[in-house]
């Protein structure tokens, strides 16, 4: 790809699109889809454990896919992952990385 084409990969909606309102979940029901999503990403179902993670705002669930979005080379989804759990430290590990990654692209246009 082209480092021009780059940008017109992007999506119109933007890289994070997170739900506006929040829906309350009881304790118990909450819990029970926690263990569904942990069962569905273990078997490699991670599209509907997201859904689950996403829904329940499960932190280490969204932290375990961003981990396995990483190992799939699918960086943004990732970062959306990060974001979303509010994990700090490996939101601003990948930004570094993708720092760099400009920076390079940058230098190899002189």
């Amino acid at each position: 790809m082209k480092k021009e084409d780059a940008l017109k990969n992007i999506p119109k909606e933007g890289f994070l699109k997170l739900a506006e309102e929040r829906v309350e979940i009881p304790e118990e029901k909450r819990v029970a889809l926690i263990r569904r999503g942990n069962e569905l990403f273990n078997k490699g179902n991670i599209e509907l454990a997201k859904k689950v993670f996403l829904t329940t705002r499960y932190a280490d669930g969204l932290i375990r896919l961003g981990d396995k979005y990483i190992a799939l080379k699918k960086p943004l989804e990732a970062f959306r992952m990060y974001w979303i759990a509010q994990s700090a430290n490996k939101r601003d590990a990948l930004v570094q990385r993708m720092a760099c990654v400009i920076k390079n692209w940058l230098k190899e246009e002189r």
